[in-house]
């Protein structure tokens, strides 16, 4: 038992950390998703046309932070694993497998959207009203929820990681720890008959 005291709080440190990693890119988001740039119609002070002149630009830094924070919560979640393919004794676990993969596909449409939400974001230009000189009447800007929808991803991720870390924790250790037990309890049991038969 004292091996599988050991491990057990090295495990939830980890996944301690997990979340914090999670929340933290999904405060990012949600704070990106707030400060999206909006842009109004300016005339330009040297001819007749107009142009958009953008806000601050806090999104993208937000977006693209929560981007790496994210990838680094996934990174970490891959090395304790050690993968699908690499970890051991999962294939047989359904749970496990299922959690894997949504917990990738999540990833992946979480990053789609702040790397592209940071991009579009950052496109702060002067649009000029080529067009048969007439002026702006509106500024393009990001589609509101972009980032939103990066941050529902990542609540899904941390859930999904969670399980399929502790699903892998679980096949890992649990079946040695149960063996070894049995074995330390066989020994203790032997020791007393053997004790107890001598001269």
């Amino acid at each position: 038992m004292a091996g599988f005291a050991t491990s057990r709080p090295a495990s939830v440190a980890l996944c301690a950390f997990l979340t914090f990693l999670n929340l933290f890119a999904f405060l990012l988001a949600v704070g990106a998703e707030r400060r999206r740039s909006t842009g109004k119609v300016v005339p330009d002070e040297y001819d007749e046309r107009s142009y958009c002149l953008y806000d601050t630009d806090a999104s993208t830094v937000y977006g693209v932070s929560a981007f790496f924070v994210l990838l680094l919560q996934q990174v970490i979640v891959t090395a304790a694993t050690r993968c699908l393919c690499c970890g051991t004794a999962l294939s047989s676990r359904g749970c496990a497998v299922t959690a894997f993969i949504l917990s990738w596909t999540t990833f992946l449409i979480a990053e789609a959207c702040l790397i592209g939400g940071s991009v579009r974001n950052a496109k702060h230009t002067k649009y000029l009203g080529y067009y048969m000189k007439h002026d702006l009447v509106s500024c393009a800007a990001l589609r509101k929820g972009v980032f939103a929808a990066a941050a529902a991803m990542m609540l899904i991720n941390l859930l999904a990681s969670l399980v399929y870390y502790w699903s892998y924790s679980k096949a890992a250790t649990g079946g040695f720890m149960k063996h070894q037990n049995e074995v330390g309890m066989g020994m203790t049991d032997y020791g007393l008959d053997k004790g107890v038969s001598g001269p």
